[in-house]
Order: structure tokens, then C-alpha cells, then sequence
């Protein structure tokens, strides 16, 4: 599928909604604030810090510069032997990357940095966005962080809280300035296009057992098999980058501990993904994973797994060693299919219509306590105690989107998203901002499922944040 690209040679950093929400997902760099004509839309003038004004706030760059440009850069992490164990982990498998993608309209530039991490606290992302800002002149509102939430990364601590935490945080700073300047350098002039195609190794992970409801491999319930691919060319039709969205937890090693009892470091299905993507070019494509309604979503085959026997009774059992293998070919699998259908992809616009647009807005949903389920219940309170604002990104590209939240989305609300949306190409994304814990659909509020005791939000929660994305994704294309 080659869609056109829509007729707008403009960025515009926008901030759908009213009233305006200041938050820290933002840095708290938000400029003054503006109402517009855009259904009551509030929009702001990050990136140059302007003053109040009249209409919308936004900037079509020189007449040279105008045009899509794209760079992309990783780095990988540097994890010393002399940090482990850390978190627990006693060993490195393959490197965990920083990778960066900048996008330019005109004067003005938006990043996506992805890292191989479970989440990413909210210290190591003011650290990144500082390094991004330096050295592409992005505002920090436009720098959009996530993580591809393999579970087989140390989690980040607060520097303050141990030496080697504070220089883990450093050695993520550290590639992402790596990472962001092998970017800016690649920066040239570029085509997008984008694809779908189709890769059977999620599954959905809710399992009724004797118990109620448990992690498992529920072949009955929901799974999207999709996945998503952007490329970016430069004019000469060389790829630059490579996009790959999923709807899968990067966890086939979780947990899993070796026979010499070593618990290794590992990107896990995502990193094994997009490093089979770059490997097929020659490493001269930067290949991003963007997960997508991972919430209820695990890979086909895990090593350490719950399993079920015929009278719904639970266990779990560690392939240890012999894990890797179900890596491997998992990761090729999803990461051959995704370049068969980047190889199928007509890259097209570059020129002046080639629209690069980030809009945020944040949704008021129900909270309740955070729970902490370490096995099957047939009873649960799920009785809200209060109210949070959920951010909300949409990053618009030519024709196509990628809309993201913090929370893990379940399959069902991705999907009604992607139905409900006016682009050809619509990514959905979890784990946004760092990531934030579950937001199941309604039923598993009604089933008990893992999703739903883990979650911090109320029932009703998803469906109210999904009618506002598919509110704010008309307004961008009415």
C-alpha cells in the first residue's frame, strides 16, 4: 500500500484540547499556549518559545530547507563487567541500543528515540532530551521517547540510588549522544512509504485456569498478527530507516535462568527483530522497533512459560539454555516478514507536501490501587479512588500516524483505534514517556485477568482514551 502524501508543507507542534494540561511528560517546556479555531484546540509554539499570539502556531521553514528530511543513529549501551550484576542480571547476550530517528519539515525537527529497555524513568529521559536538544536544536516537547519493553534489561534506578545505578544512567546518556549525533550527520533529504504485513509469533497471554484467569498461551483470545512497516528513502531510493510495529512483549527470556545459573542481558524478540532488519542491509539501516498493544500480547514460544494441564491447573516451567533458540528463530521470523514487506514498499513525496505534524493531548480517566497479582483470583475490587491524566502523542507523517500512550493498550483497543482511524497507516503504540503499567478493555475487568489487577486504571478507561484518539486523529484529517 503506497498512500499520497497529504498537501501540507507545515510542522505544527499542537496540543488538541481544552483546557491546556501541563505536564511532566513534557519536560515542563511547553510555551505559552494559544486557542485556535481547530474544534476548541489548544496549541503551543514549543519549539521556539514564543509569546501568546493570534491562530495557530506553526512554521513552514525557508524556501530551501522545505521538504522532508530524515537522519537515524543507534549506539549501544555500554554495560561493563564491572556493573554486574545489576538489577539482578549477571551477564550481557547482546547489546541493548539507543536508537534515534529525526524527521524535519522545513526549519522544524521532531525525534522518536527508542531504547532497548523494559521502562525508562523520568531522569534518564530529561538527560536524553537534553542531549537530543544540544545537538539536533530540537525542543525538548518534540523529542518523543519510548521503550521496546523487552523484560530482560535492568531496570533504571535513580542515580542517587547506588554508584552503579548512577552509571547506568550515564551509559544510557551516553549512547543517546552517541546515537543522536550519527543522526543529525545523516540528516538528508527523504521519501516515506509504508506496508503491512503479516507474522504469527504473538499470542494472546489470558488463560482461563480452575483458579480465574492467568498468563498462559490463550489461542482463543484476541492477537493481532499485523505488523507495521515504515521506510524512509533518501532520492536516490537508499533506505535510511526501517519501522517495524508489533503488538508483542519482548520477554521469550524473561525471567530465564541459565544452567550455570547466569541471568543474561538480551534485546530480546524486538532487538533479534530489527537486527535481523539491519543485518539484511548491510547494517546501513537503522531498524526501529515500535511495540504496539503489548498488554495482553506474549510471544508464541517463551523460555521460562506458564504452562496448563488438562484439569486447568498451573505451572511454570525454564527451557533455560535451549531459550535462545525460540529467540532466534522467532526474532528471524518477524524480522524476514518485515523486510519482505519494506522490499515491497514504493517510497514516495519528499518535496513540499510531505507533512511532519506531532500533536499531544492528555485524557482524564478513573484510577484505583495498584495491584500486584502473583497468581489467579476469583475475586477483586476494583473500585476507583481517584483520577489521572493520560498523555496522548500522534506523530503525523505524509499519510500515515503513529499514535502512542504510556500505558500497555490490550489488542482489542489498538484495534479499535486502527478501525476507527481516518489514515491509511495507522501504528499504535504502548509504552510511551517511559511506560506506565497495564490499561486492560472492559472484559478483562470482568474476566480478572493479570491485565486488569496490574492496571492502576479503572474500568472504562481504554475505551474513554481511545474515542479521544480517534477524535484528535479527524481533527488532523477532518
Amino acid at each position: 500500500m503506497v498512500p499520497e502524501n497529504v498537501n501540507d508543507n507545515e510542522y505544527e507542534s499542537t496540543r488538541l484540547g481544552s483546557p491546556l494540561h501541563r505536564r511532566s511528560f513534557l519536560g515542563g517546556s511547553i510555551a505559552a499556549a494559544v486557542t485556535t479555531s481547530l474544534g476548541g484546540a489548544t496549541t503551543a509554539d514549543a519549539a521556539t518559545g514564543a509569546g501568546p499570539k493570534a491562530g495557530p502556531a506553526t512554521s513552514t521553514g525557508s524556501t530551501g530547507s522545505a521538504g522532508l528530511k530524515v537522519g537515524a543513529g543507534r549506539a549501544a549501551i555500554d554495560i561493563p563487567s564491572s556493573l554486574l550484576p545489576l538489577d539482578g542480571f549477571t551477564t550481557v547476550h547482546d547489546d541493548l541500543y539507543v536508537r534515534i530517528l529525526l524527521l524535519e519539515n522545513g526549519s522544524r525537527r521532531v525525534a522518536l528515540a527508542v531504547l532497548d529497555l523494559t521502562s525508562v524513568s523520568a531522569e534518564v529521559i530529561t538527560l536524553m532530551r537534553t542531549a537530543i536538544a544540544k545537538a539536533s536544536g530540537i525542543a525538548p516537547a518534540d523529542i518523543v521517547v519510548t521503550v521496546t519493553h523487552t523484560f530482560s534489561a535492568p531496570h533504571v534506578q535513580a542515580s542517587t540510588t547506588s554508584t552503579a545505578a548512577a552509571q547506568y544512567v550515564q551509559q544510557i546518556a551516553k549512547a543517546t549522544t552517541s546515537a543522536v549525533a550519527a543522526a543529525v550527520e545523516g540528516l538528508r533529504p527523504a521519501r516515506v512509504g509504508f506496508g503491512t504485513g503479516t507474522c504469527d509469533v504473538n499470542v494472546n497471554r489470558d488463560v482461563r485456569t480452575i483458579d480465574g484467569w492467568w498468563l498462559g498461551t490463550g489461542e482463543a483470545g484476541p492477537s493481532d498478527k499485523s505488523v507495521g512497516v515504515t521506510r524512509f528513502d533518501d532520492l536516490d531510493g537508499t533506505p535510511i530507516a526501517v519501522l517495524v510495529n508489533y503488538s508483542v512483549q519482548s520477554s521469550v527470556m524473561m525471567e530465564s535462568v541459565m544452567a550455570n545459573g547466569d541471568l543474561p542481558i538480551t534485546a530480546d524478540l524486538a532487538g533479534a527483530a530489527v537486527g535481523h532488519v539491519e543485518k539484511e542491509y548491510d547494517g546501513d539501516v537503522v531498524g526501529f522497533f515500535l511495540v504496539g498493544s503489548c498488554g495482553d500480547q506474549s510471544p508464541a514460544f517463551r523460555s521460562k512459560r506458564y504452562t496448563i494441564d488438562k484439569d486447568r491447573k498451573w505451572s511454570r516451567t525454564d527451557a533455560q539454555d535451549a531459550g535462545w533458540l525460540l529467540l532466534t528463530v522467532q526474532g528471524e521470523r518477524l524480522g524476514t516478514e518485515a523486510v519482505r514487506v519494506s522490499e515491497t514498499i514504493q517510497t514516495s513525496g519528499g518535496g513540499p507536501g510531505s507533512t511532519v505534524r506531532l500533536v499531544t493531548d492528555s485524557v482524564t480517566v478513573d484510577t484505583m490501587p495498584t495491584g500486584h497479582p502473583t497468581g489467579p483470583t476469583k475475586t477483586y475490587d476494583f473500585t476507583p479512588n481517584g483520577t489521572a491524566d493520560i498523555p496522548v502523542w500522534i506523530l503525523q507523517v505524509g499519510n500515515g500516524v503513529f499514535v502512542g500512550v504510556a500505558p500497555e493498550l490490550s489488542t482489542d483497543t489498538a484495534l479499535a483505534i486502527r478501525k476507527h482511524s481516518p489514515f491509511p497507516h495507522t501504528a499504535v503504540m504502548s509504552m510511551l514517556e517511559g511506560g506506565s503499567k497495564n490499561m486492560a478493555e472492559a472484559q478483562s475487568y470482568a474476566r480478572i485477568t493479570y491485565e486488569a489487577m496490574d492496571s492502576q486504571y479503572a474500568r472504562g478507561s481504554a475505551e474513554t482514551v481511545a474515542a479521544r484518539i480517534g477524535e484528535m486523529l479527524h481533527a488532523l484529517r477532518p
